[in-house]
C-alpha cells in the first residue's frame, strides 16, 4: 500500500503494487483514497466479519480486483524491515496513557489491503487489541481477515473485525472509541481534503495515527544511469495526477496534524533491494517506468531500452534500489473520545 511505484496496483494512485483499476491507476498495494472504510460511512451499509466464509464475490464481477494479493505478499518483507521502529517508544508511550478498555486497544487500519500492518504491529505492541480492518475491496479484507496475528507481544489476544466502506466518506465521529489509527503505502494516494478529513477524525478520537510508508518522490539505483532523473521526474508527476499528493503527503499530512495540535514525528523507512529482493525489484521497476511512460508518452522508445537494461542487471544480481518512504507518528492530544 504506498505509491512507490510498484505498479499495477490500482484505485487510488500508482503506489507500490501490480494491478490497475478501470480508471487507469496504479496503486502499489496500498488503500487508496477511497478504499478506507470504518465508521465512514459504508456505501453499502455492509459490515463483514472474520465469520465471512469462502471466495469473496466482488460489486461486479467483470472489474479486476483493486489490488493484487500477490503484489502485497511480494512487498510485504520489504515493508516490515523498513517502517520506523524508532517510532514505537514514543507511540508505546502515548497508548499506556490512554484509559483502558475492557476490550483492550481498539486499532482503526485503513485502507488495510491483505493486512500487513496488522501483521508487523499487533506483535510489537503489550495488551489486548481489537483491530478494525478498513478497505473497499471484499476481496482483500478476506486475505486480511485469514491472516490476521491472535496474540499481542505479551500473549494478550488480538482479535479482528472488517469493514468496507470509503475514505472520501469520512465523518468527524468516524473514529470515536480508537486508541490508535494505522495505515501503510496510504498518504501518498489521497488528497489534501482527504488527509484533513482523517487528521480532523483522528483529532476528535484523540488517537495517535501511525501512518507508514509514504513515498517521498526519491529513488537511488546503483549503477546510475542517464535516465534515473528524467524516470523519477515523470513517476512523481504520475502521483500527482487528479489532486492525489504523491511526494507531497507527508509535509501535507504533518501540516493537517500539526494545525490540530498534533505533535508529529517523521521517520525514514526506504525500501532497500539488492540481489536477495530482485523478485520485488523487477515488479517495482515494471510498474515505476510504467508509471513514468504513462504520464509522459514521449519516453517510451528510451524508457524500453532503460527498462530492459535495468531488469537484466536485475537478473544477474549488479543492481540495487533504495526506494525512499517515511513513516508519520501523529499524537493527537487526548479527548473525552479516546478509549
Amino acid at each position: 500500500m504506498a505509491a512507490d511505484g510498484t505498479g499495477q496496483s490500482a484505485a487510488g494512485g500508482f503506489s507500490d503494487g501490480p494491478v490497475a483499476d478501470g480508471q487507469g491507476r496504479f496503486g502499489a498495494g496500498r488503500p487508496s483514497a477511497g478504499s478506507v472504510a470504518d465508521g465512514l460511512e459504508q456505501s453499502s451499509g455492509e459490515r463483514a466479519t472474520v465469520r465471512l466464509r469462502g471466495a469473496p464475490v466482488r460489486e461486479h464481477p467483470a472489474e479486476p480486483p483493486r489490488y493484487a494479493p500477490e503484489w502485497l505478499r511480494l512487498r510485504e518483507p520489504a515493508d516490515a524491515a523498513a517502517r520506523a521502529h524508532d517510532l514505537l517508544d514514543p507511540l508505546r508511550i502515548r497508548l499506556a496513557d490512554l484509559p483502558g478498555r475492557a476490550d483492550g486497544l481498539v486499532v482503526h487500519d485503513l485502507g488495510c489491503g491483505t493486512g500487513s500492518m496488522g501483521r508487523w504491529l499487533a506483535p510489537l505492541l503489550d495488551g489486548a487489541q481489537h483491530w478494525v480492518l478498513h478497505d473497499r475491496d471484499p476481496y482483500l479484507l478476506h486475505f486480511a481477515a485469514a491472516g490476521a496475528p491472535h496474540t499481542a507481544a505479551d500473549g494478550s489476544r488480538v482479535t479482528v473485525e472488517t469493514r468496507r466502506g470509503d475514505l472520501a466518506h469520512l465523518t468527524p465521529d468516524a473514529l470515536n472509541g480508537a486508541g490508535l489509527v494505522t495505515a501503510s503505502a496510504l498518504l501518498d494516494v489521497l488528497t489534501t481534503e482527504e488527509v484533513g478529513k482523517l487528521a480532523a477524525a483522528c483529532t476528535a478520537a484523540g488517537c495517535p495515527a501511525l501512518l507508514t510508508l509514504s513515498v517521498a518522490g526519491r529513488v537511488d539505483l546503483t549503477p546510475g544511469h542517464p535516465l534515473d532523473t528524467e524516470i523519477t521526474e515523470a513517476f512523481n508527476d504520475h502521483q500527482r495526477r487528479t489532486g492525489m499528493l504523491g511526494p507531497d503527503a507527508v509535509t501535507v499530512a504533518t501540516e493537517a496534524f500539526a494545525g490540530h495540535g498534533a505533535t508529529v514525528r517523521a521517520q525514514p523507512s526506504d525500501w532497500r533491494l539488492g540481489p536477495g529482493e530482485a523478485g520485488l525489484t523487477a515488479q517495482w521497476l515494471r510498474g515505476w517506468v510504467g508509471a513514468a511512460v504513462e504520464q509522459r508518452p514521449e519516453l517510451r522508445a528510451r524508457a524500453d531500452r532503460y527498462l530492459e537494461e535495468r531488469l537484466a542487471a536485475c537478473a544477474a544480481g549488479e543492481l540495487r534500489v533504495v526506494v525512499h518512504h517515511t513513516d508519520l507518528l501523529a499524537l493527537c492530544r487526548p479527548t473525552g473520545g479516546a478509549p
